[in-house]
């Protein structure tokens, strides 16, 4: 299966792993609808709505670039519903958009506590239940979110508890989801096993994380490789090598930054 005439919502797709899936799954000949915030070029980040449109187009795709703002749930409502207007539906919803800030308890100021937990808890609530009445009428419904395996172990909640209750929101989600509406959407979460070189990645580590980080196109390919199968494949947290060794790939060097180089591994893994 590919994703040929397939309508996927994204969030956070101007740039990084978010547009990665985008471009991916527009060499299928996918509807991509962009849903992101950045519309004016940042002074510091690359890429809008409007550049990773273009480039959808340039690889095959069709695209709908949307200014979304996931906190405003009013707005993804609007987006979704055009995105279902323009394609003639939805199949697939991926929720990519989110938010980091890697703080003990103390140093967290609440705007960033709330700014966590209204882009990757509430938008990924929101964007799923908006994108539902198209997703229940399609026959290749899908959601994915970008989000780890639950894992209880406390190493991963003491440095930055605000982060990870937030991101495990989104895996929740994707956990309840799954079993919700089993037989009708297919809900799974993918995480990659190392770093991923993009935007938050030269926040935290600058080059030299990056140096040591695969590019987000080893997320695309396994997020295309799981929006590829049956309805039976839901309730997963997928780790991105690990499905792309189910796959048959056995060469990893072309995805690392540097090749041949030490790789980080990610949080919550």
């Amino acid at each position: 299966m590919d994703l040929n005439g397939r309508t996927i919502f994204i969030t956070g797709a101007s740039r990084g792993i978010g547009k990665a899936i985008a471009l991916r799954a527009a060499r299928d000949g996918a509807n991509i609808a962009i849903a992101s915030k950045t519309a004016e070029p940042h002074p510091k980040l690359p890429g809008t709505i409007y550049t990773a449109a273009e480039e959808v187009e340039a690889a095959g795709g069709k695209a709908l670039p949307l200014v979304v703002d996931v906190r405003d749930h009013e707005r993804v409502a609007q987006a979704v519903q055009e995105t279902a207007e323009h394609f003639g539906g939805i199949d697939i919803c991926i929720n990519n958009a989110s938010a980091i800030q890697l703080t003990g308890t103390a140093d967290t100021p609440m705007k960033r506590f709330d700014l966590m937990f209204t882009v990757n808890v509430r938008g990924t609530y929101v964007t799923s239940q908006a994108c539902l009445p198209y997703l229940l009428k399609s026959e290749h419904a899908k959601i994915l979110n970008m989000s780890p395996p639950l894992n209880m172990d406390v190493k991963w909640f003491q440095n930055h508890v605000a982060y990870t209750m937030s991101k495990y929101g989104m895996s929740m989600c994707a956990h309840g989801m799954a079993a919700e509406f089993a037989g009708k959407i297919a809900v799974n979460a993918l995480w990659p096993k190392t770093a991923i070189a993009t935007a938050a990645i030269d926040m935290l580590g600058g080059e030299a994380m990056r140096n040591a980080s695969r590019k987000p196109e080893i997320m695309a390919d396994a997020a295309h490789w799981i929006l590829s199968q049956g309805a039976d494949c839901t309730g997963n947290f997928f780790i991105d090598e690990d499905v792309l060794r189910e796959a048959g790939v056995t060469d990893f060097e072309p995805y690392a930054v540097v090749p041949g180089g030490p790789l980080m591994p990610d949080f919550f893994l």
